[in-house]
């Protein structure tokens, strides 16, 4: 019996065997699979357990999945089962089932496929087997198979449902983000993360960006994945590990990504840094580290700020802030919150939030005008916050159509119900070339891309309801704005909005309640079925428009248990009937909007109920409701008052409206004086009264205006402000800096400081001094030592105690007010100085910045110890270099000229004070100079005027309101003024002489050290004054004589003077001798532009030789001629008669073109000519061949058109003009072709250049051939001729010295023959060229105007152009381009920034040739402006 059992239980488990070996790959497709083999198992172990046999009626799990059902039965003839077939490759007919699955069960069920392949792989072969069954054990099996397929489909919807109950695809969401984490070198990090969406999204993991593949380093990385879980962990950390990694989850609804920053600490470094910290506070005492939370008050400062700054809509900006929390305390943050204008932000599409430890980042996706406002850092710690605001403006994008507004901006949506929602939105800033019309309000179904125009007439109003909505679905809107010239671009979509009751609304954000745990209770009540509701109650008029009126009521009391709807009735007030407006459907909500009304009208209106039992009665009418505008345009803001604020900004303040109602905000513009041409300064309404208009240009003179904005419209704009230039008002002095003690004795204290390096813009009027004792580490109130200001940098402190420590602190004044305290002295103890050497000198400060020099001047010490101080030595070094002495023998002046310093290299500079005793102590070190010559610094010049009047001109181009030039004589002020008068920029000598000899310098206040000196010595004054009386001034010519041909063939002659007095005098001289204005000639001297004429209305035979402007101004003399002589001045004369006598013929009936003819498309000629200046009584006749044609001739018809030109229409054709004012013809050449060509001429390319000639018409016997030197010329790649239209060419490529010579066409018409001749020998001389004037490279600083002129020459006046980068350039507000006098072209480029580095050319042209000048133009930005930006 045992031996029997033990067979049995063998075939058995050789039979479950085979059909997983058989099917394992289907199995690994099926956690069903793995379900019921676990089973089956569990069964057959118990079936053994328990009798060793198994019943008939015992159920057994099946070892198939649902999709596997199909059996493979053994039947015979009388369809009894006589066994089982199992195939070996079973699974093979599945694999396209299998492919139809989702990915994710592919994905989850991987792990199947493995488990099962290692836990039924055989070595051995296995055959197809039949197993006997009943028909009932394989029917049952059958039925259980299908009931575990069915619970196992059951149980994946329920999983899906929870995983995705609303059953919508939903895009990835980080439900927790990864947070940034520091550790120790050597240690392992993980980051975790869970991730929503559906379907469920793919997740990758990068460092610094760059794709992290765990599986191709397992020893570095180790990812993981489980129920929306997502981690990644880093072993091993070492220092390249320090990075920003990035997780981004992906499916078909769209990608997210989160950040988290790693940061490994080196532990030798953290070492260190410990023992630092432990050395530099082991004096302080421990209870100072106690705090409740930490142990430690942390103290938060906040760096590298955010500025105010400019987008336009589009862009992405990222604001920053790095945020230093002392003491550092491991595992504790900060609270980082940002704001906008007060109200809290939060992470959305368009503002993602990044915190990296050590950075805080705030971007801004896609910038949109409701970004615009006042951002605000703030960092919360235990102990408290910190905080850093500034504006963020956003500029509107570019219109597609000129015109037309900008797009509106704040679309929110208010009051929404089951089928109603209000939609408000606020006014932009510019309307465009003309005033909105109106607004069209657009929405789309969440879900879906359609946006869909909810209303057909554009509303004037910010507000408007929205009808018709599904209940359940969520919408979004936006906005655009019409006006004449067109629509906006639409606004930024609103948050999207469920159409659903508000008592649900309200029931869904307070939550899922508490579980319940109490009993139910059955009553019974009354049945409610068939209950008809009563009326609706509070009806109101909530809303009246000329557009719209909404109403809005309570729903009814008697209701019973099913929904309510509504219908709602209008009357016209004087008449009974009523008239039900939504007749097609009742509305749902307890709002409605009723359209078309008519404007002016008085209505009233009521409300019905309506269930499945019927309509209720009606509500309470409303009172008679006027159709119209309530809300009224807000009045005119009052006056503006532009107040000076920086170089870049104004701030404005104005008066409020008085009579507004629901007021949105002002809008702020600004124009620069004159130009009549506002620009918007915010882009999003303001409430207040004063707002900060930053973005402006540096001394422009600009006007402002404000108007007001409510739902209604737009107010009126304000009076125009008075002008305000832009330039930095003054404010409070930078805190005074280096305060030292200088001298101390039992009572006093002599302490010296150093001036504030910012001086606000306005002079420092003196200092305030305070002090407090300090004992035993304990500190006292502070105390003020002087009621008034002290005007020096040194001050004695008197009445102390001695042998008590004190330490002080100096405040600056200005006219702004008092400047924030120094940083406190250490403690200081009263007591008598000992020492026989001097104290330091004080009151360091330089002057004369350069890049190779520059000049330090200070102050005696108060102490000079046990004798008076006798010299000075002067140390320097480089930033991280040693003290080196400047002298080898002291210099007994308190001031020092530092030469041989590097450029760029920055340097302090100290001094010592010496006596008989020795040398004293250094005094305070000076803040790192940089040795650098600034763009635009200027140098004092020596000036003599006519008279021999010495004086000293020192020019500043950073001159403030307040700026004041202060000269002194060898670093003193000037104690005998009789020797020289001070006019603010130029010193003049009175009576110059050897006691004048010196240094003279000049400092500019209020400006950025604004300096220079020049020294005069005995040289200098020697060329000045030793042969003062034969000293003769040239008077400067800005332009030489020039001559210009005007209308009527005028000459005019002009030259422009350089510098001159108003005594200025001119001389007009013809060939040695004086002329006078009169008949003849016409003289005049511009004594405002400097520009003198002399103009001749004709010029004849005589007026041959030499024309001369003479100058005398008081000693000074200037001359300027010009020669007219030979072929130049017969030239001229040549075209003075021909423009007279051209302007005599255009006086009467004249031809403004002459007599043509053209063959157009459809291969008609045309003869045409224009005319101009003819009246009514002009003749005009047509001649051919001298004989006049009739009206009704044939040849008449042919002159409009000639359909069939022929050679008898060859001849000489001629138009006639004539009435009594004068006469004019033109002829027209038709004879011949040869004889109708033109003559040679030639024209440059860049490749060589072409002689031309062209005919009138062209005809295929027309027989052409070109000569040169009376050879024919040979067709070559490089000489080629042929024919264009009617011109005939010849072009030469690369021409030679040897291509120099005559050449000719002969052109033979079968008639006759014609030569044209070109001498191309000689002409070189007058091919246009570039002369000079123009430098190879200019380098210049930002901001900086450039302006270049190169001088040109040819004959004829070549044509000039310029080019950059090899693209053509175009004058314009940025570039402006002038060729003048035919010989100097000049390019001026305001306000140059990087872009304008390149490389230009100025190219020049005429039929002689072509020639290029490039130069290179390089624009760089001064260190501190590049910091600025950085």
């Amino acid at each position: 019996m045992s031996e029997s059992l033990k067979l049995q239980k063998e075939q058995q488990q050789r039979d479950l065997e085979t059909r997983f070996e058989s099917s394992y790959h289907q199995g690994s497709l099926s956690s069903v699979s793995r379900q019921s083999y676990a089973a089956y198992v569990s069964s057959s172990s118990s079936s053994s357990s328990h009798g060793h046999k198994i019943s008939k009626k015992e159920k057994k799990l099946s070892t198939l999945s649902k999709k596997e059902k199909r059996s493979y039965l053994a039947v015979d003839k009388e369809d009894e089962v006589i066994g089982y077939v199992v195939p070996v490759f079973r699974s093979s007919h599945l694999a396209t089932q299998d492919l139809m699955e989702t990915q994710e069960e592919v994905k989850e069920e991987g792990v199947g496929y493995v488990v099962m392949r290692n836990l039924f792989s055989r070595e051995t072969d296995f055959k197809m087997r039949t197993v006997k069954k009943s028909r009932e054990t394989s029917l049952r099996e059958s039925a259980e198979r299908m009931a575990l397929s069915r619970k196992a489909y059951c149980r994946r919807k329920e999983f899906q449902k929870k995983m995705n109950p609303d059953s919508l695809t939903h895009p990835p969401e980080f439900i927790v983000k990864p947070r940034g984490q520091t550790v120790w070198e050597g240690k392992s990090v993980t980051l975790h993360c869970t991730v929503a969406g559906w379907p469920k999204p793919r997740v990758a993991w990068y460092k610094n960006n760059v794709l992290i593949d765990a599986k191709s380093h397992p020893e570095k990385y180790f990812t993981e994945s489980q129920y929306n879980m997502h981690s990644l962990e880093i072993k091993n950390c070492n220092f390249s590990d320090t990075a920003e990694y990035r997780i981004s989850a992906l499916n078909v609804k769209g990608e997210s990504s989160a950040f988290a920053s790693v940061i490994i600490k080196i532990t030798l470094l953290w070492f260190t840094a410990a023992v630092l910290l432990a050395f530099y506070f082991k004096a302080l005492t421990a209870p100072q580290f106690v705090f409740p939370e930490y142990g430690v008050t942390f103290n938060t400062t906040i760096i590298d700020k955010f500025d105010v700054s400019f987008g336009r809509e589009g862009e992405t900006m990222s604001l920053g802030c790095t945020v230093i929390v002392y003491p550092t305390v491991k595992r504790y943050q900060p609270e980082i919150v940002w704001y906008r204008n007060g109200v809290a932000l939060s992470p959305s599409k368009w503002v993602q939030m990044h915190w990296s430890g050590e950075r805080a980042t705030l971007t801004l996706v896609h910038l949109n005008k409701e970004d615009e406002g006042l951002y605000t850092l703030r960092v919360n710690t235990k102990s408290g916050f910190d905080t850093h605001s500034a504006y963020v403006f956003v500029r509107d994008a570019d219109v597609e159509e000129e015109g037309v507004p900008v797009a509106p901006l704040d679309v929110r949506c208010h009051d929404a119900n089951k089928d109603y929602v209000v939609v408000t939105w606020k006014q932009p800033a510019v309307e465009g070339s003309s005033s909105i019309i109106g607004y069209f309000i657009d929405r789309l179904e969440v879900g879906t891309h359609h946006w869909t125009q909810c209303n057909d007439t554009p509303v004037k109003y910010a507000r408007f309801p929205v009808t018709g909505l599904i209940e359940g679905r969520s919408y979004t809107f936006r906005v655009r704005a019409l006006n004449n010239s067109g629509v906006s671009r639409p606004s930024r979509a609103s948050d999207p909005v469920v159409a659903m009751d508000p008592s649900d609304r309200a029931r869904l954000r307070a939550g899922p309640s508490a579980p319940w745990t109490g009993m139910i209770k059955f009553t019974e009540e009354d049945p409610t079925v068939g209950v008809v509701p009563g009326p609706s109650t509070d009806l109101a008029v909530t809303e009246a428009t000329k557009s719209y009126v909404v109403l809005s009521w309570k729903p009814p009391i008697q209701r019973g248990h099913e929904g309510v709807m509504y219908y709602v009735e209008k009357c016209l007030v004087g008449t009974d009937t009523w008239q039900r407006v939504n007749t097609g459907m009742p509305v749902k909500s307890p709002r409605f909007a009723l359209f078309d009304l008519a404007e002016g009208k008085s209505y009233s209106f009521r409300v019905r109920s309506c269930n499945s039992a019927g309509v209720g009665e009606p509500s309470e009418e409303t009172g008679a409701t006027t159709v119209g505008d309530r809300l009224d345009l807000p009045s005119v803001p009052g006056p503006v008052i532009p107040i000076r604020n920086t170089d870049t900004s104004v701030v404005v303040c104005w008066g409020a409206s008085k009579e507004v109602k629901n007021l949105v905000g002002y809008y702020i513009e600004v124009s620069v004086s004159g130009s009549d041409v506002w620009v918007p300064c915010n882009n999003k309404p303001v409430k207040g009264t004063r707002f900060v208009c930053h973005g402006l240009n540096t001394m422009d003179k600009c006007v402002f205006r404000v108007k007001a904005v409510n739902a209604a419209g737009y107010s009126g704009s304000s009076a125009e402000s008075e002008a305000c230039i832009v330039k930095a008002s003054i404010a409070v002095p930078s805190p005074p800096t280096g305060v030292t003690l200088q001298e101390r004795v039992r009572d006093y204290m002599v302490l010296a400081w150093q001036a504030p390096a910012n001086t606000g813009g306005a002079d420092i009027k003196g200092y305030y001094l305070d002090y407090r004792t300090v004992k035993d580490g304990v500190t006292s109130k502070w105390h003020e030592i002087n009621l008034q200001a002290v005007t020096g940098t040194s001050y004695k402190v008197t009445d102390l105690k001695e042998n008590v420590f004190y330490q002080f602190q100096v405040r600056a004044v200005n006219r702004a007010g008092i400047s924030e305290s120094s940083i406190p002295t250490v403690p200081l103890e009263c007591k008598e100085w000992t020492v026989a050497v001097p104290g330091p000198a004080h009151g360091l400060r330089v002057q004369e910045v350069r890049k190779d020099s520059v000049v330090l001047l200070w102050e005696p010490p108060t102490f000079n110890g046990r004798s008076a101080v006798t010299g000075y030595y002067v140390d320097y070094k480089e930033e991280n270099g040693k003290w080196r002495c400047v002298q080898e023998r002291s210099t007994k002046n308190t001031y020092m000229k530092v030469t041989g310093l590097q450029e760029g290299v920055s340097y302090r500079l100290r001094v010592h004070a010496k006596n008989l005793a020795g040398v004293g102590g250094p005094s305070k070190a000076t803040d790192a100079i940089l040795a650098e010559t600034r763009p635009g610094t200027n140098e004092i010049v020596v000036d003599v005027d006519d008279d021999g009047v010495i004086s000293l001109i020192f020019e500043c181009s950073d001159l403030k309101e307040n700026s004041q030039f202060v000269w002194s004589k060898n670093y003193e002020a000037f104690t005998d003024t009789s020797r020289l008068t001070i006019q603010t920029a130029a010193a003049i000598f009175n009576d110059p002489s050897l006691e004048d000899l010196g240094t003279y310098s000049c400092f500019v206040t209020n400006t950025d050290g604004v300096s220079a000196s020049y020294t005069l010595t005995e040289e200098v004054s020697r060329l000045f004054y030793v042969n003062c009386e034969q000293f003769s001034a040239v008077i400067p010519f800005k332009s030489e004589m020039a001559i210009e041909l005007q209308e009527k063939g005028r000459v005019r002659f002009w030259a422009e003077v350089g510098k001159f007095t108003s005594n200025c005098q001119v001389e007009y001289v013809f060939n040695d001798n004086i002329i006078h204005e009169g008949r003849k000639y016409t003289m005049n001297f511009n004594k405002t532009t400097g520009i003198i004429e002399m103009f001749m209305d004709l010029l004849e035979v005589t007026d041959e030789g030499t024309f001369t402007f003479n100058l005398v101004d008081g000693k000074a003399t200037g001359r300027t001629s010009l020669v007219l002589i030979g072929e130049e001045f017969a030239e001229l004369q040549k075209k003075s008669e021909f423009e007279r006598a051209e302007w005599v013929r255009r006086q009467g009936p004249h031809f403004v073109e002459y007599l043509s003819f053209e063959v157009t498309p459809e291969c008609d000629v045309h003869l045409k000519c224009k005319v101009g200046n003819i009246k009514p009584a002009t003749e005009i006749a047509w001649f051919k061949d001298g004989i006049e044609i009739e009206e009704d001739d044939e040849d008449a018809k042919k002159i409009g058109k000639s359909d069939d030109i022929s050679k008898k229409d060859a001849g000489v054709y001629e138009v006639k003009l004539k009435d009594e004012r004068g006469k004019d013809k033109t002829l027209l050449n038709l004879t011949d072709a040869a004889n109708s060509s033109t003559e040679l001429k030639v024209m440059s390319t860049e490749h060589g250049i072409i002689l031309y000639s062209f005919v009138v018409h062209y005809i295929e016997d027309l027989r052409v051939g070109w000569l040169h030197k009376e050879s024919k010329i040979s067709h070559s790649d490089r000489v080629q001729c042929g024919v264009t239209g009617e011109q005939l060419f010849l072009k030469i490529n690369e021409p030679t010295e040897k291509d120099k010579g005559k050449y000719a066409i002969d052109i033979f018409d079968g008639k006759g023959s014609l030569k044209r001749v070109l001498d191309l020998s000689g002409q070189g001389k007058n091919r246009a060229r570039v002369v000079g004037g123009l430098p190879d490279v200019v380098t210049i600083q930002e901001g900086k105007s450039l302006n270049l002129t190169g001088n040109v020459w040819g004959d004829p006046v070549p044509e000039v152009g310029w080019v950059k980068n090899d693209k053509p350039l175009l004058s314009d507000d940025h570039y402006t381009l002038k060729f003048e006098h035919g010989k100097f072209a000049s390019i001026t480029i305001a306000a140059v920034a990087t872009i304008d580095s390149g490389k230009y050319a100025l190219l020049v042209k005429n039929k002689y040739g072509t020639e290029a000048a490039e130069f290179t133009v390089s624009v760089y930005i001064p260190e501190d402006e590049a910091e600025k930006k950085e």
